[in-house]
């Protein structure tokens, strides 16, 4: 496998993006407009490329090696990147291999079970890496700041995410978890691109200003979820992204020193192709 030394992005500035367990995180602390080393996207281009021929070797690798899954959550603000970053994070690897779900309002049948249910059934299977463009978070994040159902209710689910993550964990998945973290102004000038451009205007809806005004209840809400339920085996990442080039890199990052800490492998092939001649 590719071993080319990557040296911009160090592992203990990557670390400082994780969420430990016992050392709360205060999002008002955390800058999302950082880009680390880099001043701008062209001085990173070649740590971008560079990380890309990484992922799609270890992806490869990983699917072959069948030993593992790993669940990739993204969470955001409207218009904070998650389906960017699955655009441009996995771009180049194999889609045989990549699963992406994303969460809307449940249906009736999802309803006439519990929270977990449509959750569980979309956890990549082993050698898959599943991707959840939203989560089983949002019912600690939507459904607690509209109430949608009883604090005595929503309270509970911190530690039923923990022990179902932990079970995902026992048996085999590997757990990343990305908070992309934007600017409130940063939110209003994606809102405003979006409106001005009218091939965008699709993804523009008035409800979108509704929820933009419970941002600091958000804000409380995303505090609470990645402080109680970032664990060793389910750690939370809180991404810098106002700036997607860096959201992007941070990301690919993460998921490559992941994959390499694996170790995986290529099966043995089967015995005897050294005398197989192809006529």
């Amino acid at each position: 496998m590719n071993e080319t030394p990557r040296k911009n992005l160090s592992k203990e500035l990557l670390e400082s993006y994780r969420v430990k367990p016992g050392q709360p995180v205060q999002l008002g602390t955390v800058d999302p407009t950082a880009t680390g080393p880099f001043e701008r996207k062209k001085r990173a281009r070649a740590e971008l490329e560079l990380l890309r021929d990484e992922l799609v070797e270890l992806q490869e690798c990983f699917y072959a090696w069948d030993k593992r899954s790993l669940l990739i959550v993204l969470q955001a603000m409207d218009t904070g990147g998650k389906d960017g970053a699955i655009e441009h994070v996995m771009k180049g690897t194999n889609p045989q291999g990549v699963e992406v779900t994303s969460f809307k309002v449940p249906t009736a049948e999802e309803l006439s079970h519990d929270y977990l249910w449509r959750v569980h059934k979309a956890t990549p299977a082993r050698r898959m890496i599943g991707i959840f463009n939203r989560s089983h978070y949002e019912d600690v994040l939507v459904v607690r700041v509209h109430s949608l159902v009883p604090e005595e209710v929503w309270s509970q689910r911190y530690e039923q995410i923990r022990e179902f993550e932990e079970l995902l964990a026992a048996n085999g998945t590997v757990i990343l978890k990305f908070y992309l973290h934007i600017s409130k102004d940063e939110q209003a000038r994606r809102l405003q691109a979006r409106l001005d451009d009218p091939n965008k205007r699709w993804k523009f809806a008035k409800g979108d200003l509704k929820e933009r005004a419970l941002w600091d209840d958000y804000m409380a809400a995303y505090a609470d979820a990645l402080n109680r339920t970032s664990t060793e085996d389910a750690p939370w990442y809180v991404v810098p992204a106002n700036h997607k080039w860096y959201r992007n890199l941070v990301i690919m990052s993460i998921l490559v020193d992941t994959l390499k800490s694996l170790n995986p492998t290529y099966p043995d092939p089967e015995e005897g192709l050294d005398d197989v001649v192809i006529e």
